[in-house]
């Protein structure tokens, strides 16, 4: 299946029209789980979709963790317009994963929720894998959850899942790292991952944290994350924050060649409660 699409999304500088092409690009199938869906023209174009005779179903957020239901007004534009959507899996705490899958051949994964601030003032980042079977398992999550049954990924497949295997993948994956290891997150909330990181550093890999301050972290996460970062200078670590966009990628890149990203922050919720998705 050939698509005009990168393998690789950089947000801002890509903007919305590689999403809206990967949409666009649907002739059969169209399947999509976010977190936040607000984009007008990515909303018309799956809408456009519909009605040109592709089977189209849409799995979003019902609200976010503070209670605020950002998703209501595109859930009842795409009902009204005949787009088959329901709300996330009530399994989980949150739904934060952000995929589509076209055609059941490729599927995005990404860190940007479908909204024009992360195609416009965020760095973000979002992979296209056509992959058969990462394609494969991207379904069967989204087939799980719509069904609202539990669900087991195999692990092989490279691709992490929360609640599932997210924290030991990661762990493993970071375990990996023998001259360099850079991370770009926001968050900084899970002693096990914190103590990944000062093992590797310990035994000399060259690690360097890009955090974001304040931007996109709740008050109660705040403290977790500023110990945490203070904890990794002690150990050697660079930490510097990004100051030419907010930062919202969750990117982990192991010996500049491997890199894990997706929609899951390094955060105990993220790990244990919300249905998140990154590829390796």
């Amino acid at each position: 299946m050939f698509l005009p699409v990168p393998h690789v999304i950089v947000q801002p500088d890509d903007g919305v029209l590689p999403v809206r092409t990967l949409i666009e690009a649907a002739k059969r199938s169209l399947l999509i789980k976010q977190f936040t869906f607000t984009e007008p023209s990515l909303i018309q174009a799956v809408i456009d979709r519909k009605q040109a005779g592709v089977a189209v179903r849409v799995m979003l957020n019902p609200k976010r963790s503070g209670g605020d239901r950002a998703n209501d007004d595109t859930f009842e534009t795409f009902k009204a317009a005949g787009v088959e959507i329901q709300w996330a899996s009530p399994k989980f705490y949150v739904t934060h994963e952000k995929s589509i899958v076209v055609d059941g051949q490729a599927a995005l994964i990404a860190t940007f929720n479908l909204c024009e601030k992360y195609f416009t003032i965020t760095r973000d980042y979002g992979i296209l894998t056509q992959d058969p079977a990462r394609v494969a398992q991207v379904i069967e999550g989204f087939e799980a959850d719509w069904e609202h049954r539990d669900w087991s990924p195999d692990p092989s497949t490279g691709l992490l899942w929360s609640n599932s295997n997210s924290r030991i993948q990661m762990s493993k994956f970071i375990d990996t790292a023998e001259k360099h290891l850079d991370v770009q997150h926001p968050k900084f909330v899970d002693a096990v991952i914190l103590d990944r990181l000062v093992e590797a550093s310990e035994r000399g890999v060259h690690v360097r944290v890009l955090c974001g301050g304040k931007h996109g972290i709740s008050d109660w996460d705040v403290l977790d994350t500023f110990s945490s970062l203070r904890v990794l200078q002690r150990f050697g670590v660079k930490v510097h924050k990004q100051k030419n966009y907010r930062l919202h990628a969750k990117l982990i890149l192991v010996d500049k060649a491997h890199a894990l990203v997706g929609s899951m922050n390094i955060d105990r919720s993220a790990f244990d409660l919300r249905r998140e998705l990154l590829p390796d």
